[in-house]
């Protein structure tokens, strides 16, 4: 694993402690706004909202590369070797082809922090305080010629690491995909951490997708292919079960899938039989990115 510089690193208890400061800040400039944009902006965000645990977050995984438990990928984990890491760039709208060493990223690129919910299709749900590299920094670098109208990611696949994928669960390796709007987007990220720290190999070390407003299995983990293309790439789930999961996969409460309700969640650590809340459109960033889907059926394309 590439380690992430000392100074970087923020404990869970400091990263908790810095918050209560900045809430208290925030609460107090929203009162002397008398409940104007800043209030507003700010309960639209995840500035106020209470990040899951740490513990919770790395022992609570969907990642069949590891097995289909939840607790399969904390246990598999150490099998997978994740330092030298390269990320090959593929595709017709690549000009900059070619394998790029991970290690390079962090003299090229500021690494930011971003708290973010996270919408698992399973209903349940987290609140994640993500680091990295905005996806867009990266695209620009990379400079796609006008065929990229979609970029594909790519996990990589070493079955004699991760055991998963020596069974017919998926069609392996895994692949999702995001429009060139949506790779854009502000919200999107290219994480290598959380809670100030190295990614974890169950939470998709070195490096994996983050896109808040979809559900989590378009935030694809342990990137090593970018695939920048003209036509819609076909990704692993929605081969797998194309009435269950579509292309863009959204979080979107109208539309339930065929086996379970979207319109509420359950947030992990909250317990088995806590209080579900009501999930929201775009998993609350509707403001942020209403407008990529402007006059999109989005109950036909989900």
């Amino acid at each position: 694993m590439i380690p992430i510089p000392t100074s970087r690193i923020t404990s869970e208890q400091d990263f908790r402690n810095r918050r209560k400061i900045i809430g208290a800040g925030l609460s107090a400039m929203a009162a002397m706004a008398c409940n104007g944009p800043l209030l507003a902006a700010d309960s639209n965000a995840t500035g106020l909202l209470e990040p899951t645990p740490l513990k919770t977050i790395n022992s609570y995984n969907n990642y069949y590369e590891f097995g289909f438990d939840k607790s399969d990928p904390s246990e598999a984990e150490k099998t997978l070797i994740t330092s030298p890491w390269s990320v090959e760039i593929t595709g017709a709208g690549a000009d900059k082809k070619g394998v790029y060493d991970l290690a390079d990223m962090y003299g090229e690129f500021a690494i930011e922090s971003h708290v973010r919910r996270f919408r698992c299709v399973e209903a349940w749900s987290m609140v994640i305080p993500w680091i990295g590299i905005p996806l867009a920094n990266i695209i620009e670098k990379l400079e796609p010629n006008s065929k990229a109208k979609y970029v594909a990611f790519e996990t990589v696949y070493r079955p004699s690491e991760m055991p998963g994928q020596r069974k017919r669960i998926l069609k392996w390796p895994y692949i999702e995909a995001l429009t060139m709007a949506e790779a854009m987007n502000p919200l999107t990220l290219i994480a290598v951490g959380l809670y100030g720290q190295d990614l974890l190999n169950q939470s998709g070390a070195p490096m994996r997708l983050v896109v808040p407003w979809k559900y989590g299995f378009k935030s694809i983990k342990s990137i090593n292919k970018i695939h920048f293309q003209e036509s819609k790439p076909k990704t692993s789930w929605n081969i797998s079960a194309s009435n269950e999961y579509g292309f863009y996969a959204n979080v979107n409460p109208q539309v339930d899938h065929p086996r379970w309700s979207q319109s509420r969640e359950r947030r992990i650590g909250n317990g088995f039989f806590g209080a579900k809340q009501p999930t929201l459109m775009f998993n609350g960033y509707q403001d942020e990115v209403a407008h990529l889907y402007q006059g999109m059926n989005l109950r036909k394309y989900f």
